[in-house]
């Protein structure tokens, strides 16, 4: 009993605050990022041409055309699979579509189940991949504070807990409210930390963009 008010609650109320919290917190830091740019740039704003923000972007999408992309062809790999599935895969997922069309409606297309419960072992596997990196290259361990580790296992654990769930491994209901208040935690500190790049890449790549277009615009004038 105690479990299904917790369900109730998590599914409810704690939903809209976490995502509330998620969108609002982007929107803002998106136009706190824009609106330091033009106060700090302001010259090369001058020189803006969309078609080198997009340039940036494909070259990110598209890992492939960048050459430093290509001397690292494994971790490359699995970072684009890692962030392909991390999206994908909730929004895709049949259970979350049940809710997604309980609490506003509209839902979009499933995943087949049994797809979905392997898409998130891969995710699993993913982050394992990060953490041994992590740890086992010393330029990389330098540089990894224990904020970063805690970042990577609470992106981590609704998966686990997801996919423990499904598979009915332990209490259900248990794992079942874990796998939903974690994922409401995610959210909540996504927009505060740096997982925020899932929305904030955009903007950076746009800058990165802009500022080679600027350059070309600097040279030519």
């Amino acid at each position: 009993m105690a479990m299904d008010k917790l369900y109730e609650f998590l599914t409810g109320p704690a939903l809209w605050i976490a995502v509330i919290i998620f969108v609002g917190g982007l929107i803002i830091r998106v136009a706190w990022l824009l609106g330091l740019s033009r106060e700090r740039d302001k010259s090369w704003h001058d020189f803006q041409e969309p078609v080198w923000a997009w340039r940036s972007i494909i070259h990110w999408i598209f890992p492939w055309l960048s050459v430093s992309s290509r001397n690292q062809p494994v971790f490359t790999g699995v970072v684009w699979v890692f962030h392909l599935l991390w999206i994908g895969v909730p929004l895709f997922l049949g259970a979350h579509n049940i809710l997604f069309e309980e609490a506003w409606g509209w839902s979009l297309p499933s995943l087949p189940a049994g797809l979905a419960d392997w898409l998130s072992l891969l995710v699993i596997a993913c982050v394992i991949f990060f953490l041994v990196r992590r740890l086992a290259r010393p330029e990389v361990r330098i540089l990894t504070s224990p904020w970063d580790y805690f970042l990577i296992l609470l992106a981590l654990s609704p998966f686990a807990t997801g996919w423990l769930a499904f598979n009915q491994i332990g209490p259900y209901g248990l794992m079942l409210n874990l796998h939903i208040f974690l994922g409401e935690v995610l959210l909540v500190v996504i927009p505060f930390s740096k997982l925020g790049h899932m929305v904030l890449y955009f903007v950076t790549r746009s800058t990165i963009g802009y500022e080679f277009g600027a350059r070309r615009g600097a040279r030519v004038w």
